[in-house]
């Protein structure tokens, strides 16, 4: 559905301030469903980013401050997040060996299982499904990324 239909508006000052409410319309209509995919998993979308940072990083572990620089939402409070991602058994804190203040970040078996079934899920029902052509996908990223390059 367009953008004029959805917020039931056509009076955009420019083009370019249309893209950017379409961006931000769109980021909340792909975020809405990436976290419906993940309700029945009783993760949540930004629990599910650290996860994922978090795997990237398995062998040595990863500090929260690194975790919080690559967030989608650099905003969450990652010690919160990891706090309920322990809790639940999915992230355990390490002891550094370099540093006893710092405390290094890892997947239990279980969080790399939990990442495991997710992606199998999503194999078959995946929120990032759509009409998009891996070349338009590849123009829209190219696009994205030039609007923030200023």
């Amino acid at each position: 559905m367009r953008l004029e239909e959805e917020i039931k508006t056509s009076k955009f000052q420019s083009e370019l301030q249309k893209a950017h409410i379409n961006v931000i319309f769109s980021a909340t209509w792909l975020r809405t469903r990436i976290s419906a995919s993940l309700k029945p998993f009783g993760i949540t979308h930004e629990q599910f980013n650290v996860l994922r940072i978090v795997r990237g990083q398995q062998d040595c572990g990863i500090l929260a401050k690194e975790i919080t620089c690559r967030m989608l939402e650099p905003n969450s409070n990652t010690t919160r997040i990891i706090d309920r991602l322990e809790a639940k058994g999915l992230l355990q804190r390490r002891q550094s060996t370099h540093d006893r203040r710092e405390r290094p970040v890892a997947l239990t078996p279980e969080g790399l299982r939990l990442l495991e079934q997710i992606e199998q899920a999503w194999v078959s029902n995946s929120p990032h499904r759509g009409p998009l052509e891996d070349a338009e996908a590849r123009l829209l990223n190219e696009l994205l990324d030039k609007l923030r390059d200023d």
